[in-house]
Order: structure tokens, then sequence, then C-alpha cells
């Protein structure tokens, strides 16, 4: 792949979906499964079995997304000092434990991986290329880890 190809992912639906936190690949952390990555980051923005819990049995990703935008929950004191460590576990652990999304990861190369989305300018790229793209950052990241691993 060229290494200036772009590839664009929001929707669960859209092609490249699985790169998506809300993609339906369980992920096995700290002892658990977690239906989703979304599952498993929002439940680590409070301290507390009982809120993690609650997050993890969650029905759907974006009830689990709900549940960790909610302020009606503490949350943690450090988390914008540990949220991108946090992201980059779970999409390690997606990557790494889905050897079929590990190969789709790898197959794009040296592709730029953008989430691209109106709706998020941290992590994504807010939509016109502003945002900080970070999720497509960690994608990045993870697919050179991955393929330094794999030789």
């Amino acid at each position: 792949m060229s290494d200036n190809k772009t590839i664009n992912f929001y929707s669960v639906s859209d092609e490249y979906g699985e790169f998506s936190n809300f993609a339906p690949f369980p992920v096995r952390i700290d002892g658990k499964k977690w239906p989703t990555s979304e599952h498993y980051f929002h439940a680590q923005k409070f301290v507390g079995d009982e809120h993690l819990e609650a997050i993890r049995k969650a029905k759907s990703p974006m009830i689990a997304a709900r549940m960790g935008r909610s302020r009606k929950r503490p949350l943690r004191k450090d988390w914008e000092s540990v949220k991108v460590s946090i992201m980059r576990k779970a999409v390690l652990a997606k990557f790494s434990q889905h050897e079929d999304l590990c190969t789709m990861l790898i197959s794009t190369g040296n592709a730029k991986i953008v989430e691209h989305t109106s709706n998020d300018s941290y992590w994504g790229d807010g939509g016109n290329g502003s945002g900080k793209n970070m999720l497509g950052q960690i994608l990045m990241q993870v697919r050179e880890q991955l393929q330094d691993e794999r030789g």
C-alpha cells in the first residue's frame, strides 16, 4: 500500500468499521472479558468495581459510552493523564487477540488511519482534518508494534 493512502473509518457498518471501538470484538483485559474495547475504555474512567461491572455488563457499546460520559459517577482524578494509555491498551488487546483483525490492520501497510467524524475532534479528525485523530494515531502505533512482533 502506498505511503500517501488514507483510510477513513467511523461506523461499524462501513469499510474498516472493524477499527471502531464499537465493533463487536470481545477483549480480555485485566482478567475480565469485555464485550468491546469501548466497554473497557469507558469503564476505566471510574474507580470502584461496581462502576466497572455496570459498564462491562452494558447491553451495547453505545450504552457503555453513555454511561462513561455521564458524570453521575465520580470520574477518576487522573483520567486526563491516563486516557491515551488506556485506549492504547484496549486497542492493542483487540488487535492482538483477534488474528483476523491483526491481519487486516497490518495489511494497511503505511496508510494513514483516520477516525473521520465531526462528532469528535480529540479521538477523531473533527470531520475536517482539524482534530487530533488520537484513535487513528493509536491504531497506527499498534500496527507498527504488531508488524515488528511478526517480523
